[in-house]
């Protein structure tokens, strides 16, 4: 099989599981948003926060240094893995045995039931263990089982999730004296979502079982010095990008102003960021596809061109994303409950803000094409002190505005480094002259439609769609497509 259709094949069955995990965590919102309190959804988010930072130190970047020396001596795979696992699972145990004894002493500082810290440590424990599991079934091109089981973990959390907030509370009422009133309350609150996140990873594990039955434990102290020294620097690298996605949610308990509680403007943002995850989905799925596309086409005499073109009619189709979403923002906040429909005017900021982001990718081939990529890390923690700075100054006066205009500015700082360097290194002919006539013609649409709105809402929702089928006419137009020429320019690719 030809190798380049054989990873495109791979990279949608792998991209698709994340994807269907997105989609059903956005359809969890207007669930959560009426079954729970701002308060209590700030709650939850705060803990999944640390849940995706730690994730990222406590799984040491094993599963890339697994794939390298299982690659470059597949003769040794099975010890490598072997080694890999052991490592994972003896520094989970540690992580989980540590907050097990200081549980008590973490509530009381995090103000989180001693449960929901312990329910959280679980979480972690299991995932970065069986992460090593599925970077195996990655490794041995397995990417159908690799879906199958991400897709049975997805699924058992949305059962959990439905068995949980839609017929517990009506069983406790006739059963006051049920055991699971020892792990949750009777009434709906954050740690529903643990404990439904919890069972999935429970059931994730147990798929597991037949490979560990099997399994030859073999721990070599020479692999695991390898493997360490590899893999630690791609954890260090890769620890700033998580943490300038989620740290704003940190800060909330630290720096949020004192006109509300903290854990309401918390969970209140973090409602309304999640009404953005369409263009999130969008620039997700162009990385999966794009990636190996432009690896693919390096040899190619055009593709500094390919490349240059890619990204305007990436922006452009973000754009399109943007006013399809920004323009009804009525109809939008009618996905969450009432208490949190406060917080929609962070929506745009944060459309905006995944838009530069795919651009970050976008530019981002410069240094993986040319070899350059300690660039990477350079970028990405420019972006991190942006926002840290950004949260840290304005959150105490603005609040969640501040946590969404971080976002924005940091990817913006990311953008313009990124490009001032690939210039230097590895200059790509982008036409920025149309990318930002697309960028400012969208942005100053959605301007004209806050001033020039009508007080009907079907007028507005009406004169909104016609002015993005005269964005689209614009774009179709500047670009000299008529629907023939797109139809055949679809063909080809």
């Amino acid at each position: 099989m030809n190798p380049l259709k054989q990873l495109a094949g791979q990279t949608a069955i792998y991209g698709l599981s994340s994807i269907v995990a997105r989609i059903i965590n956005f359809f969890f919102v207007p669930l959560y948003t009426r079954m729970l309190t701002t308060g209590n959804y700030g709650l939850a988010s705060e803990l999944l926060a640390y849940i995706a930072l730690l994730q990222v130190v406590l799984t040491f970047g094993m599963e890339t240094g697994f794939f390298r020396f299982a690659s470059k001596d597949k003769s040794r795979a099975e010890v490598i893995f072997s080694t890999a696992l052991m490592s994972l699972g003896a520094t989970s145990l540690s992580f989980l045995i540590l907050i097990t004894l200081f549980a008590g002493q973490l509530s009381a500082f995090a103000e989180h039931p001693v449960n929901y810290i312990l329910y959280s440590a679980l979480i972690l424990a299991i995932d970065c263990f069986t992460a090593i599991l599925f970077a195996e079934l990655r490794y041995k091109n397995k990417a159908v089982k690799f879906a199958t089981f991400r897709s049975i973990k997805i699924l058992s959390e949305v059962s959990f999730n439905l068995f949980l907030f839609l017929f517990l509370p009506s069983y406790f009422v006739t059963h006051p004296d049920s055991f699971l009133l020892h792990f949750i309350p009777a009434t709906p609150d954050y740690g529903y979502i643990l404990v439904a996140i919890l069972l999935s990873c429970i059931v994730s594990l147990l798929l597991f079982v037949p490979r560990l039955l099997k399994l030859h434990l073999v721990f070599s102290k020479q692999q695991f010095n390898e493997l360490m020294l590899y893999s630690l620097p791609l954890m260090i690298a890769g620890l700033p990008g998580v943490a300038n996605d989620f740290i704003s949610r940190i800060f909330f308990r630290f720096f949020a102003p004192a006109s509300m509680p903290w854990q309401d403007q918390l969970g209140i943002f973090n409602a309304n960021v999640k009404l953005a995850v369409f263009m999130v989905l969008f620039v997700q799925m162009f990385r999966y596809a794009a990636e190996p596309f432009f690896f693919a086409s390096s040899a190619r005499d055009d593709m500094k061109k390919v490349y240059a073109d890619v990204m305007k009619y990436f922006v452009a189709f973000c754009v399109l994303i943007f006013l399809a979403i920004a323009m009804y923002p009525e109809v939008f906040a009618l996905l969450l409950g009432k208490n949190f429909r406060s917080g929609i005017g962070v929506l745009p900021i944060m459309l905006i803000a995944n838009i530069l982001l795919g651009i970050v990718f976008n530019l981002s081939m410069w240094y993986k094409l040319s070899g350059k990529t300690r660039y990477a890390l350079t970028i990405t923690l420019l972006g991190l002190g942006i926002n840290l700075v950004i949260n840290i100054v304005f959150m105490p006066v603005y609040g969640f505005m501040a946590a969404a205009w971080g976002y924005l500015f940091s990817y913006l700082a990311m953008v313009i480094f990124s490009y001032y360097l690939s210039r230097k290194y590895y200059p790509i002919p982008y036409d920025w002259k149309t990318i930002i006539l697309y960028f400012v013609t969208g942005i100053g649409i959605y301007l004209l439609s806050l001033f020039v709105s009508p007080p009907s809402l079907g007028a507005r929702i009406g004169l909104n769609t016609i002015y993005i089928i005269a964005f689209v006419l614009f774009v179709l137009k500047r670009e000299n497509i008529d629907l023939q020429k797109l139809k055949s320019l679809l063909k080809r690719t």
